[in-house]
C-alpha cells in the first residue's frame, strides 16, 4: 500500500505520512524503544530495590503487559490511525474529551521517558568525556530531535542499526556470563524467591514498577500505524515479537547481572551494565559504556518520533490545533509537532532526576493502558464487529489487562 496525498480546505494537495514500515523495521523499532529506554539506564536501581529477586520484577512487569499487549493488538486493527490510543478511548468509552486527555498522557509519558532516557545517556557519555550534564544533556536531546525530524524512514532505519548493536551488547552479556561462570546456568533459580514473606514480594512488586518501564515500547508501534505497511497483518506481530524477545533477554541479563555483582554495588554505579560486563567478560567496561550510549540514544529518538505522531494524530483528528498536523512536503514528518516534543523533553530532562521520570512514566502509562482495555472491553460489550482478517482476542483478555494495571498502580502505593 502506498500513501496518498491527502486534500486541504482549499483543494490543494497536502503532504500525508509516508507508508515505508515493514514487519523487520518495526519490530527492531519496538525492540529499540523498549530496550533501550529500561535496560541500560534501570536495571542498578530495580536491583537496588527488589535484590536478587529484580528478574522475578521484570517477569511480573512483562506478565502485566501480555494481557494489555493483547488488547492493542486487536485494537490496532479496528483502529490502525495515529495516536491509536486516543482514537481507542473516543470509539470505546465515546468521550472526546477523554480521548484528548489520553492522548496529552500519552505524549506526556513519550517525553518523560525520553528525558529520562536522555539523563541516563549523559551518564554513560561521562564515562568518556568529562562534560557537565548542563551542557551535555540539551545536545543530546537537540541532536536526537534533529534525527527525528529527518524522515521517518531515515531515523527509523538509524534506529534499527542502533537496536542490533544495543541488542548485540546485552547477547555479549548473557554469552559472557555463561561461558565465564558456567555454574550460573544453575544459580538462576537463585533469583526465583523461595518465601512467600511479605517484604520480599512488596520489594518485587515495587521494583516491578520501575522494571514495568523497561517495558514501555510496544504501545508506541500503533502510533507510526500510518507509516506502517499492511497495518492490519503487521501491527499485531511487531507487537508480540517486541514483547517476546524484550522478555527473554531482559529475564536473562538481570538474572546474570545480580548473580555477578553484588545488588549495593550495581545500585549506586552510574554505568550499571559497563561494570556487569567487565564483570563477566573482563573486557574494558568502556565497551559496554560505548553500547549503552547507542541504545539510550536509540530510545530518546524514538520516543520523540511517538511524541510527535501523537500530536500529528490528535490535531489530523480535530482535537488539536490543525498545525500540529502540517507534514512538510520534502522531509513528510510533522516537524511543528516534532519541534514541540524536543522542546519538552528539553525541560524535562534539564529539571528533573532519572528515577522520579522513570516512574511518572510508569505511572502515566498503567493509567493509559487501564483506559485502553477498558475502551476495548466497552466495544466487545457493544459487539462492534472488527474488520475483516483482524486480529481478535477472547473477552476475558482486556478485564485481566485492566485488573494488572490496576494491582501494579497500587503496589506503587503500597511501597
Amino acid at each position: 500500500m502506498t500513501s496518498v496525498n491527502v486534500h486541504d480546505a482549499n483543494g490543494g494537495a497536502k503532504p500525508s505520512l509516508r507508508r515505508s514500515l515493514s514487519l523487520p523495521l518495526l519490530v527492531l523499532y519496538g525492540l529499540g524503544v523498549t530496550i533501550g529506554a529500561g535496560i541500560y539506564v534501570l536495571i542498578g536501581q530495580t536491583a537496588g530495590i527488589a535484590g536478587i529477586h529484580a528478574p522475578i520484577s521484570f517477569v511480573m512487569a512483562a506478565a502485566v503487559m501480555t494481557f494489555t499487549a493483547l488488547s492493542f493488538a486487536e485494537l490496532s486493527c479496528r483502529f490502525p490511525v495515529s495516536a491509536g490510543e486516543a482514537a481507542y478511548v473516543r470509539n470505546g468509552l465515546n468521550s472526546r474529551a477523554l480521548a484528548l486527555l489520553v492522548g496529552l498522557m500519552v505524549v506526556s509519558a513519550g517525553s518523560v521517558s525520553a528525558a529520562a532516557i536522555s539523563v541516563g545517556s549523559a551518564g554513560y557519555i561521562r564515562v568518556f568525556i568529562e562534560v557537565p550534564n548542563e551542557l551535555l544533556i540539551p545536545c543530546i536531546v537537540l541532536v536526537m530531535g534533529g534525527l527525528a525530524a529527518w524522515g521517518i524512514l531515515e531515523s527509523v532505519t538509524a534506529a534499527a542499526v542502533f537496536t542490533v548493536i544495543e541488542i548485540a551488547g546485552l547477547v555479549i552479556i548473557i554469552a559472557g556470563g555463561f561461558i565465564s561462570q558456567p555454574e550460573l546456568v544453575w544459580e538462576i533459580s537463585r533469583v526465583v524467591p523461595t518465601t512467600f514473606a511479605a517484604p520480599v514480594w512488596v520489594g518485587i512488586a515495587s521494583a516491578g514498577l520501575l522494571a514495568f518501564f523497561a517495558f514501555i515500547g510496544f504501545e508506541d508501534l500503533v502510533n507510526v500505524a500510518e507509516e506502517v505497511k499492511e497495518p492490519q497483518r503487521t501491527l499485531p506481530r511487531a507487537i508480540f515479537l517486541t514483547l517476546i524477545v524484550s522478555t527473554v533477554i531482559y529475564f536473562f541479563v538481570v538474572s546474570i547481572a545480580v548473580l555477578t555483582v553484588a545488588t549495593p554495588e550495581l545500585a549506586l554505579s552510574p554505568a550499571p551494565l559497563g561494570l556487569v560486563f567487565h564483570r563477566v567478560t573482563g573486557a574494558p567496561y568502556q565497551i559496554m559504556s560505548a553500547i549503552a550510549i547507542v541504545a539510550t540514544l536509540n530510545g530518546v529518538i524514538i520516543q520523540m518520533i511517538m511524541g510527535s505522531r501523537v500530536l500529528y494524530g490528535l490535531a489530523n483528528q480535530g482535537d488539536l490545533p490543525a498545525f500540529l498536523a502540517n507534514v512538510h512536503p520534502v522531509t513528510r514528518t510533522p516537524l511543528i509537532a516534532t519541534a514541540l516534543v524536543v522542546a519538552i523533553v528539553l525541560l524535562l530532562a534539564t529539571v528533573f532526576p532519572i528515577g522520579g521520570l522513570a516512574e511518572t512514566t510508569s505511572r502515566i502509562t498503567l493509567t493509559i493502558f487501564g483506559l485502553v482495555n477498558l475502551a476495548l472491553i466497552r466495544i466487545k460489550l457493544r459487539g462492534d464487529k472488527p474488520p475483516k482478517d483482524s486480529f481478535v482476542v477472547n473477552a476475558w483478555v482486556p478485564p485481566v489487562g485492566l485488573l494488572a494495571c490496576v494491582l501494579l498502580l497500587l503496589s506503587d502505593f503500597l511501597g
